[in-house]
């Protein structure tokens, strides 16, 4: 057993009963599969069989997951840990934005020179691509440069003495 009876005490009402199933006794197994399965990283298929048929598993987890059950543990959780002091939810912030962070802060470290040309092609790229993209037509496509006294026929007919 991977949870103690008390954190189960607190799981086991957030976990829904079908009409088909699960059987209540086999819930706490269920979810021990799924702890098992996110906590070693193994494959559904690699699951010990003291959680189930690891198909059981793995649909169990897929219905909890699309029930919304992960969420509302989670937000359990989180108000029981408030109501006992243990958390300070003002720090609590989730984002799913992505920042790019300067490479210093990677703990990258580059000679002045080395920036300095990385920076210059950096830019040159950018202001190869802004004027690249200043040049295409409606169709989004960049048109073919029009060359004086050039047909596009190949055999050379239309050329001009110029």
């Amino acid at each position: 057993m991977q949870l103690t009876d008390a954190e189960w005490e607190f799981i086991g009402p957030y976990l829904p009963i079908g009409q088909y199933g699960p059987y209540p006794e086999r819930l706490r197994q269920q979810f021990e599969g799924v702890i098992w399965r996110f906590k070693t990283g193994g494959q559904w298929r690699e699951m010990p069989t003291e959680f189930g048929a690891w198909s059981t598993v793995s649909n169990r987890f897929r219905q909890w997951r699309d029930a919304g059950v992960f969420e509302a543990l989670l937000e359990g959780l989180i108000a029981e840990a408030a109501k006992r002091g243990e958390v300070d939810l003002s720090l609590v912030s989730i984002d799913s934005t992505t920042a790019r962070a300067h490479h210093d802060a990677a703990g990258m470290h580059l000679d002045e020179d080395v920036l300095t040309a990385l920076e210059k092609a950096a830019a040159e790229e950018e202001k190869a691509r802004s004027k690249g993209a200043a040049t295409k037509n409606e169709t989004g496509r960049t048109p073919k440069p029009i060359l004086s006294g050039k047909s596009d026929d190949a055999s050379g007919a239309g050329e001009s003495s110029g």
